[in-house]
């Protein structure tokens, strides 16, 4: 690393040092802390959350993950998306034999020594990932969709120039490099927003000299926002879902009642049963083969089969969730499979078999067959007219 990735900027009656580094880069962590001792900051900025914090500095954090309560929550896909970034980032990590985020851990331990504040600069995780989903339209979800899962697949067969070239990149970045280039408008919430943020949270740090430890990524970023009037109430607003897709779930929902309904008084009873059974066959063979797909339990898979049919009617409740929750019933996750999680997501098979990660699998691949069963079944059931 050079003398470029280090600015040093005067803003009002603070000096600040801001440190651009390679998440994946021995050298960057090694810099960090070298920087922090010899300049003897009052804070140190870094750029984390808090969940971000305790993730890397609380070796049993995912021990205490409440899945039931992520599955009744609705954030089991925003935990997923988490975890295959991560897979990806974890990957290039130990190409460079580094821990990913060491530097980060280096900054925070430095700071502890020497006795300055620690201040965590970034916007949260969670509120970064839900404004990016509902911020986009429905055809760029069904795009990143289809790139995380193909990235996770992709991510081993990195050369080593695009290695180098990944390493001035930050974090998400890094992630992004490999399902997100088609998507610009996803920078704007996984990068713009958040210079802005840790631009402000730098600058509003208390002490006269601070020390930001930032994603090499980010550094012009932050520089063109230093000193500029941020409004952070509204970068760190959760967008409200669309009323639009409540909308249509709600009238396809009723679109289905009012076919079998129509095709009673138009082609007589028998018509309208076998509209029902081509319904309940389409949706819950497509679920079940999601579940299927991660190998779930039996329960799980006839739970999956015999909810769909209902729940694609129902735009409150998802065959994910009720396959999701009797999955963690039925093989509850145990310490080991959480303590396996760090390594098990840096692999396809890994993924496949931590207890963890199926959970969350088998709820998006249940939803995505339900889905798919209602877009499939509604023809089906015209035809029968």
């Amino acid at each position: 690393m050079g003398n470029n990735d280090i600015r040093r900027i005067r803003s009002g009656d603070k000096d600040i040092i801001l440190i651009g580094t390679a998440h994946v880069s021995r050298e960057s962590a090694d810099l960090v802390e070298n920087i922090i001792e010899d300049e003897k900051p009052d804070t140190v900025c870094v750029e984390l959350c808090q969940s971000r914090y305790d993730a890397i500095t609380q070796k049993d954090a995912w021990e205490k993950t409440d899945l039931v309560g992520l599955v009744r929550k609705k954030r089991t896909s925003l935990l997923l998306f988490q975890l295959l970034m991560a897979s990806v980032q974890k990957k290039l990590a130990d190409r460079f034999g580094i821990k990913p985020g060491e530097e980060m851990l280096r900054a925070i331990q430095k700071a502890d020594s020497i006795g300055a504040s620690l201040v965590l600069a970034d916007r949260d995780i969670r509120t970064t990932l839900i404004r990016t989903w509902r911020n986009i339209g429905f055809t760029s979800k069904l795009r990143l969709l289809f790139e995380v899962p193909i990235s996770l697949f992709l991510s081993d067969d990195i050369t080593e120039e695009e290695i180098e070239a990944l390493k001035e990149k930050d974090s998400i970045e890094i992630a992004l490099e490999n399902f997100g280039k088609k998507l610009p408008e996803i920078k704007t919430t996984l990068i713009d927003e958040r210079d802005r943020y840790l631009a402000s949270s730098i600058t509003g740090a208390e002490g006269k000299k601070i020390v930001a430890v930032v994603g090499a990524g980010h550094v012009p970023g932050i520089l063109s926002n230093i000193g500029k009037d941020i409004d952070l109430e509204t970068i760190s607003a959760i967008p409200p879902k669309r009323s639009w897709g409540k909308i249509v779930a709600w009238g396809i929902s009723f679109a289905v009642i009012g076919l079998i309904i129509y095709g009673f008084f138009h082609s007589g009873a028998e018509t309208s049963i076998n509209m029902i059974k081509w319904w309940i066959a389409v949706n819950g063979i497509l679920a079940g083969l999601g579940a299927l797909a991660v190998f779930a339990h039996p329960v799980t898979v006839l739970a999956s089969v015999a909810a769909a049919p209902f729940t694609s009617l129902n735009p409150m409740i998802a065959a994910g969730w009720i396959a999701g929750l009797t999955e963690a019933t039925l093989r509850k996750p145990q310490v080991k499979d959480f303590i396996a999680l760090r390594s098990d997501i840096g692999s396809v098979r890994g993924f496949w078999q931590n207890k963890i990660t199926r959970i969350l699998l088998i709820v998006v691949l249940v939803n995505l067959g339900s889905t798919i069963g209602t877009f499939i079944a509604i023809p089906l059931m015209m035809k029968l007219l």
